[in-house]
């Protein structure tokens, strides 16, 4: 079968499907991209021959930032328990390069996205290239390079006779549970055009059988053993619960052992916040709740988690805890000098039961207590009278009850953990692996893309709408239907309380202009981000106080189009965490604040662990 490079790339990736449990669904839903001339004669072209429809074998998507579109493709894959993915193609140079964001937090996120970036010419026939890196070391190295270290699996195909194994090894990554992330082919603009004579059986429907890998029977045996000399345990749900659809499987497990189960961000949602075992979140944006268990825990049963500083508050919160990890990867269960498990989350916990084992009766209903006391203190932050943020999310809460919440970066996540109430494991998408600014707005596309049968709501601060907003384009443009709740509180309010608390006097965190003295000082920016909404092509809402916010999220909801809700929070108190960050304070200044807070510092260090 003679085709070019690229449509033999194309044909390939439309015949791809996933297996997990006799459901079968398309590995590459699609393709995102942006055309420039390393790749419009050579993917564009082929995507153009067999009709770049939505309906279509591999439907198309236009993007209007590189970096963004990764983004798209990595909401997806999440929001479809990594079973499915998008593809995400791009001209040479500075196009390429944009996606080195978005790959590292597809691959740090444990999420699959395809990478398909142009390259130059492989025969160099051309001479330098416009937007081609020169390196007189190695006239093989290209700008793609830089997405070596942030891919799992990364080749550059200099002859359309490397195409097939390459591709075979890339949907091997991509459906992976172990080994999945951003997996990158960098193709040759050259390549991409030139014809070659195909085996048709590259083009046959190919299906991958995603794995549940069960436990290693002596492994299990020293994990039971573990839970039965374990009289205070405590879950540390991950996002590998949702991923493997373990949340029923987890639910009994705790209910019948009388566990109590806290979450990490990407495992949020895990437990519905009103399961009699659910105590919350953990860690650095934890709640009270959970944390406290966290430190008199004898036992910590991880799940699908990676164990990041802001779950293990920096490595000061779980006391004495021995560790049981259950992951289906070996790299992450073998954290914190724990026992390990390697398999299936949904096997595992499916084999880790007991006869007759249960933990304490104290400990159970201790937690029920402390669980039942932070209910009571969400409830008094979200009545309070002013618009703060946390009385915002309270508002969101009742009305996204039922949809899905989108966040990345800035004080929200923090709220967000400690406070929403998530009703199933679909309900809460914060991306906090990466927490990446702009990942909102192109990630609530890529959610609503893979459940269009979902309101998904955008939860967006001025911070990050102002670093990526160009997708409302692409919402409007495909009549994808987004609300967009854009917080505006005139600066970076996280990272302006942690500039703070470390001596730094929030230098650069708020968006003023420059005063008499030159410092930063100035009145506020004269910025009108709801107009540049507006002129994006969204219909945009204002909200000034509780009722009206709350009138502009249901209109929003029922609306049939993008809609921005836009408001203004005024500074208000969060929960304070219980939990400390590990962030490096100066240790010489001539500052008081900043050697009180290296004091401060000092002493927090104490109580952080080897794991050894």
């Amino acid at each position: 079968m003679r085709l070019t490079t690229a449509q033999a790339l194309v044909r390939f990736l439309a015949n791809q499907w996933t297996e997990r449990d006799g459901a079968e669904q398309r590995l590459i839903a699609g393709c995102l991209g942006i055309f420039g001339h390393g790749n419009v004669a050579g993917i564009g072209q082929a995507l153009a021959e067999q009709g770049a429809g939505t309906g279509g074998a591999l439907p198309y998507y236009p993007a209007r930032n590189e970096q963004a579109m990764v983004h798209t493709a990595v909401g997806f894959a999440r929001t479809r328990d990594r079973l499915s993915t998008l593809a995400c193609t791009t001209s040479i140079g500075p196009g390429a390069t944009n996606m080195v964001t978005g790959a590292a937090l597809a691959t740090i996120n444990r999420l699959p996205v395809l990478l398909l970036p142009g390259d130059v010419f492989a025969t160099r026939a051309a001479g330098t290239l416009l937007q081609e890196l020169e390196d007189p070391r190695s006239p093989d190295l290209s700008v793609n390079d830089t997405l070596r270290p942030v891919s799992r699996f990364f080749a550059r195909i200099d002859r359309p006779e490397q195409l097939p194994a390459a591709l075979l090894a890339a949907m091997r990554v991509l459906t992976d549970p172990a080994e999945t992330g951003a997996v990158t082919l960098a193709l040759p603009q050259d390549v991409q055009a030139e014809a070659f004579d195909w085996p048709e059986e590259l083009f046959t429907r190919r299906v991958w059988h995603v794995a549940r890998p069960v436990p290693e029977p002596a492994a299990l045996d020293r994990a039971l053993e573990m839970l039965r000399r374990s009289r205070r345990p405590l879950v540390v749900a991950g996002g590998g619960v949702k991923y493997s659809g373990a949340c029923e499987t987890l639910a009994a497990f705790a209910a019948r052992h009388g566990v109590p189960v806290a979450e990490t961000q990407a495992g949020k949602g895990a437990l519905p916040h009103d399961h009699p075992c659910a105590v919350g979140a953990v860690g650095h944006t934890g709640t009270a709740a959970a944390n406290t268990l966290a430190r008199e825990a004898d036992l910590v049963i991880g799940v699908g988690t990676r164990y990041t500083d802001f779950t293990t508050a920096s490595r000061s919160l779980f006391g004495q805890a021995a560790f049981l990890n259950v992951n289906v990867t070996a790299f992450d269960a073998a954290k914190h000098s724990g026992e390990t498990l390697v398999a299936d989350a949904r096997e595992a916990l499916g084999a880790l039961w007991p006869d007759g084992w249960r933990a304490e009766a104290d400990w159970t209903d201790r937690a029920a207590s402390l669980a039942a006391g932070w209910r009571a203190e969400t409830d008094r932050i979200y009545g309070g009278a002013e618009l703060t943020q946390p009385v915002l999310l309270g508002v969101l809460n009742e009305i996204a009850a039922d949809g899905v919440v989108v966040n990345a970066a800035g004080s929200m996540p923090g709220d967000l953990h400690k406070l929403w109430r998530a009703a199933d494991p679909g309900n809460y998408h914060v991306e906090y692996g990466y927490s990446c600014m702009g990942y909102e707005i192109a990630g609530g596309l890529g959610v609503k893309l893979a459940a269009p049968e979902r309101e998904v709501f955008v939860l967006v601060g001025d911070g990050s709408y102002l670093m990526m907003a160009q997708e409302i384009v692409t919402a409007v443009q495909e009549g994808v239907k987004l609300v967009v709740v854009l917080v505006d509180n005139r600066g970076f309010a996280s990272i302006g309380n942690l500039s703070e608390a470390v001596g730094a006097h929030r230098l650069g965190t708020a968006h003023r202009t420059r005063g008499p003295a030159g410092e930063l000082d100035g009145p506020y920016l004269p910025v009108d981000l709801a107009a540049n909404a507006a002129s994006l092509g969204a219909d945009v809402l204002r909200a000034t106080d509780r009722e009206s916010l709350r009138e502009a999220l249901v209109k929003a909801r029922e609306a049939d189009r993008t809609t921005v809700v836009y408001v203004e929070t005024v500074p208000g108190p969060a929960p304070d965490t219980t939990a400390w960050w590990d962030v490096p304070v100066a240790e010489v200044s001539r500052d008081p604040v900043t050697r009180a807070a290296r004091e401060r510092y000092e002493d927090a260090k104490r109580d952080q662990r080897p794991y050894l």
